[in-house]
């Protein structure tokens, strides 16, 4: 169960900003906020790229509808004036999934020309958890430069990478530890998660 924030005695539900940008595996963000979904504790902000979009296109037979469905709160990638874009705008932090070497490279130089860059932006400068899940291989000393970059900034650099131990024979076993694992960096249990018991 995620964790609950309390205002003097009132409980506030956590609230997770959601990035969806434009590299290959949007389908892992919106599986993302499937989950979010059946976890009324979680209010969900969610940006996505006008890449992602195209790839939404590309790789599923999802409708934008679809995908907005799932969020508590979508805003336009272009409103720089959203919620989201003003650290007074109290947040968990932000997951981005998948990220894209260009939206690594524009949170590493703070370089926001869109919402999901600033949202990025306001999530480190008050201090508060961005975990980046980049889909590219092979990586080039640029896209590990700049990731490096963002991790020295505060940013989690969690990469999709394959997990075999906990029995995930199927892609969609795959996807969910990568939900999972990302989750847990904000308090969040996600049931499906299967950990190393070593």
């Amino acid at each position: 169960m995620a964790s609950i924030l309390y205002l003097g005695t009132e409980a506030v539900v956590l609230r997770l900003i959601v990035g969806i940008s434009g590299a290959s595996g949007v389908l892992m963000g919106y599986r993302l906020l499937a989950v979010l979904r059946e976890m009324p504790e979680v209010e969900t902000h969610l940006v996505v790229t006008e890449g992602a979009w195209r790839n939404f296109e590309c790789e599923t037979d999802l409708t934008r509808g679809q995908v907005e469905a799932m969020a508590d709160v979508c805003y336009d990638n272009q409103d720089l004036a959203a919620a989201i874009s003003s650290g007074s705008f109290e947040t968990a932090g932000m997951l981005v999934l998948p990220c894209s070497m260009a939206s690594v490279a524009g949170i590493a130089s703070g370089f926001s020309t869109n919402l999901l860059l600033r949202a990025a932006d306001v999530c480190i400068k008050e201090g508060r958890r961005v975990v980046l899940v980049p889909r590219e291989t092979p990586l080039s000393i640029i896209h590990l430069r700049n990731m490096k970059t963002a991790a020295e900034s505060g940013c989690t650099i969690l990469p999709p990478v394959l997990t075999f131990y906990n029995g995930a024979d199927t892609v969609e076993k795959q996807v969910d530890h990568i939900i999972g694992k990302a989750l847990g960096f904000f308090g969040i249990r996600y049931s499906s998660f299967v950990p190393w018991r070593g």
